[in-house]
């Protein structure tokens, strides 16, 4: 479809239209206001090709004195409806940029007509067109839709060099843990979505995924927290849909970008976007390459008490990570008639990451004064990270009223490795050995193999409803065969206690309705979907004993979303829904990944899938400024929980299910223009968090307050200057009680050669304020994290657009969007 500033132009150029009208033949416009007519006028458009001519304005001419009456643009389909046609004789025109003004032949509507039909009408292009005409629109940086928030990344300052994970930590609501988890208001078990596909992989592969994907070639983030019965059902905190790149211009054409940057460490990307469209046939192909390293400071503080003996553990770590990353994304689009488009698309990514880890913690005795003994772990780990991903699509349009059914089948192959390579020693305080040197190494292979199947049928009912319908089939296999060696009389030997074989099956579903209604200002839209899960885990131990986890279950999910619009300038809304966060495929393995000597992570082969049930409350006025109030409820919510086992001195992290979390959210999006030339965009989100767990004696929460605000300074036509500050308030989140978080981002852009190139020159973090720190003190548990990453990096972009600019291709969706967002990776 074409983009939304087009449609923005076209829109301006109607109203523009309709106020010259207004100015010349004020007498025929005043008497066509006066009277309102019940009959409905409709036809389709091509182009010279036999194309659907998409987009075109459509405007119905009174042909007695050549008046416009009303005007509309025609939809994807080149389909057009005027509603509310009074009787008279009228004249179809039909204009398109570059194009004739094509007029249909004189038609009558009279008192008794409830639909007319005109014929088919075909537009040729202009033959004294002028040689190129640029028109362009700027889209706003942040834009506030019905359903969802928009953040229009393409042209930013401050996305260029930066990763995908960078440009979302600065999203408004959404932040990133020490760990990557992302949250949005404040939850965790957000949906991440590429292109309106699920990736299927969890929070730690996702992240790699991110962090590996060049930001230059993303072209919006939309932001959407309460999805309706069409989305796949998970995400109890909602959905972050980031929509990549897509060339969308007619002939050959396409975007080059290079970045480079510098913190503490080197940073380089480059990005390709090429598209190739003739008649109707349309290739088109992205690729990208980033370079980097990334360093990290964690100090861990732990109060261990055993016996009435307390035990102080001061951990400092270190780690710099290499990362060269490959993304490629190949496809085509076929117009096999006018109403049936196929098309195919494939993709991947290729991720080396290496670092260097060195961990050194002193154990201090009951007065925490002198040090007992000393310990050092160094690590070098080895990670390969491998996707592809196959999509076959069909769009078939039914019939001039919008009656449409879309399919997708996809495939999704991920082969990950992760090796690591520890050496402990252990010295007394004076440096004599404590004890000999311990070797421990692992290799975890992962491999996924991804299914699934959708259909989506839409059906509009007369002019004010439409019935939405869907089927979703996925299946999932995963493979985890982690082996564990350590030295025993200077050979390599199994651990027994920390390999294993697990394997994982699951089976997904799933069926939706959806039906709304327009009236004149009021709109509904009930939804319900239904899944039904069928999953087995199999973790088989070193000498293959199997414990087998079986579960079969039916959810149902329902959805409202009510908008009453009160007048011009005040919309009311309310909506409801039902989600569930299933269990990511690692953490229901029940396996053992060592950090260090003291600290471990496990699985939790019984964690169970939550459940949310999410209200929302919105205001907004003048169709910009947002006020939304929130609540929701999550059932069985799955927490990261820290264990501890005093006797050994240990720590592990694992997931559990708690009883219940509360969420309470106020939400106010404010964008305003300052001046002409500053544009500001800001959002504050006030929210609070409460969690109850009867096991780990726990009633805890607390209020807290995320706040974003971006600003464009237009100095002239060629120079933007950005700049970004956001603000996370302490918080609570289950057991663990984190600390304020603040920064701020700059940035400036020059274009030039007739802005098909610009310059862009930004840092982020400019205080290199940005860090993680939190407190445990719970039970046995009593220790506090501080982690630092490399925020303060200064970037050179350059990105040039060449080729031709006319006419775009469609964006599809494809079906494997759910299943991908749970997989693994650090």
């Amino acid at each position: 479809m074409k983009s939304i500033t087009y449609k923005l132009l076209l829109l301006a150029c109607i109203a523009a239209g309709n106020n010259a009208v207004h100015a010349q033949t004020a007498p025929a416009a005043a008497k066509a206001q006066t009277i309102t007519g019940t009959a409905k006028v409709t036809g389709s458009l091509v182009i010279e090709i036999g194309k659907p001519a998409d987009y075109a304005t459509v405007s119905l001419i009174r042909a007695k004195d050549s008046s416009i009456v009303k005007s509309s643009l025609s939809n994807e389909a080149g389909v057009y409806t005027i509603d509310r046609v009074s009787a008279g004789t009228y004249i179809i025109k039909a204009t398109i940029i570059g194009y004739n003004k094509s007029f249909s032949a004189p038609f009558t509507v009279t008192a008794a007509s409830t639909t007319v039909s005109v014929p088919l009408m075909k537009i040729l292009p202009a033959t004294n067109s002028l040689q190129a005409v640029n028109v362009t629109a700027t889209k706003p940086l942040v834009e506030r839709k019905i359903d969802r928030t928009v953040i229009n990344v393409e042209n930013s300052v401050l996305a260029a060099g930066n990763s995908a994970m960078e440009i979302l930590e600065k999203a408004p609501g959404v932040t990133v843990d020490k760990d990557d988890n992302i949250s949005l208001r404040g939850k965790q078990g957000v949906t991440v979505m590429i292109d309106g596909k699920l990736t299927y992989l969890s929070a730690a592969q996702l992240a790699q995924m991110l962090r590996s994907t060049d930001g230059n070639t993303i072209q919006s983030i939309e932001i959407i927290t309460n999805p309706s019965a069409k989305y796949d059902a998970a995400g109890n905190s909602g959905i972050i849909n980031i929509k990549m790149k897509k060339n969308r211009n007619v002939g050959t054409n396409g975007s080059f970008s290079a970045n480079a940057g510098y913190g503490n460490n080197h940073k380089a990307s480059s990005s390709l976007n090429m598209n190739h469209k003739d008649g109707s046939l349309n290739i088109f192909g992205t690729y990208s390459y980033t370079n980097n390293k990334r360093p990290q400071d964690i100090n861990l503080n732990r109060n261990i008490s055993s016996n009435g003996v307390n035990t102080l553990f001061k951990e400092s770590t270190d780690m710099l990570g290499s990362r060269a990353a490959h993304n490629y994304k190949l496809g085509a689009d076929y117009e096999v008639s006018k109403n049936n488009t196929l098309g195919v698309q494939l993709s991947g990514y290729n991720t080396a990451f290496d670092a260097n880890t060195f961990n050194n913690t002193l154990i201090l005795g009951a007065e925490q004064l002198n040090t007992q003994a000393v310990t050092t772990t160094a690590n070098q780990s080895a990670e390969r990270y491998n996707n592809f991903a196959a999509n076959i699509n069909n769009r078939l349009v039914l019939d001039t009223m919008g009656k449409e059914l879309t399919m997708d089948a996809d495939y999704s192959y991920f082969s990950n490795r992760q090796s690591n390579n520890y050496t402990n020693n252990y010295f007394y305080a004076d440096g004599t050995t404590l004890r000999t040197s311990s070797l421990l190494r692992n290799n975890l292979p992962t491999r996924i193999n991804i299914g699934t199947f959708k259909a989506d049928y839409t059906n509009p009912i007369g002019k004010t409803m439409k019935l939405e319908a869907g089927v979703k089939f996925s299946y999932v296999h995963t493979n985890n065969d982690l082996r564990t060696d350590s030295i025993l009389n200077n050979n390599w030997v199994a651990d027994a206690g920390r390999t294993n074989l697990y394997i994982y099956t699951e089976n997904i579903n799933a069926g939706y309705l959806n039906f709304s209604k327009t009236w004149k200002k009021t709109s509904l839209q009930l939804g319900l979907r239904a899944e039904q899960t069928n999953s087995k885990g199999d973790s088989r131990d070193i000498n293959g004993l199997p414990t087998i986890n079986d579960r079969n279950y039916l959810n149902f999910f329902p959805s409202v979303f009510l908008n009453q619009e009160l007048s011009d300038k005040h919309t009311l809304g309310i909506n409801y829904s039902r989600r569930i966060d299933r269990p990511s495929y690692d953490d229901l393995n029940s396996f053992t990944q060592i950090l260090n000597a003291y600290t471990y992570v496990q699985g939790n082969p019984n964690l169970r899938p939550q459940y949310t049930n999410s209200y929302e409350l919105s205001y907004t006025y003048k169709k910009t400024y947002n006020v939304t109030l929130g609540y929701s409820k999550t059932t069985d919510v799955m927490a990261e929980i820290p264990r501890q086992i005093d006797e050994q001195k240990v720590t592990f992290i694992t997931r559990e299910n708690l009883a219940v979390q509360n969420a309470y959210n106020l939400n106010i999006s404010a964008p305003f223009n300052v001046t002409k030339w500053w544009n500001s965009n800001n959002n504050l989100t006030g929210f609070y968090l409460g969690f109850k767990s009867d096991a780990l004696q726990l009633n805890d929460g607390q209020y807290a307050a995320n706040a974003n605000s971006i600003n464009t300074f237009t100095l002239n036509k060629t120079v933007k200057l950005e700049g970004t500050f956001n603000y996370q308030s302490p918080l609570t989140y289950g057991l663990f009680h984190i600390r304020s978080n603040y920064g701020f981002d700059g940035g400036i852009s020059k274009s030039f050669a007739a802005k098909k190139a610009t310059l862009k020159f930004s840092v982020s973090d400019l205080f290199n304020t940005r860090k993680q720190n939190l407190t445990v003190k719970q039970g046995n548990l009593n220790f506090n994290v501080f982690q630092k990453n490399e925020t303060r990096v200064a970037r050179l972009t350059l990105t040039y657009n060449f080729g031709n600019a006319k006419i775009q291709s469609r964006r599809h969706n494809s079906g494997a969007s759910d299943e991908q967002g749970r997989v693994k990776a650090n």
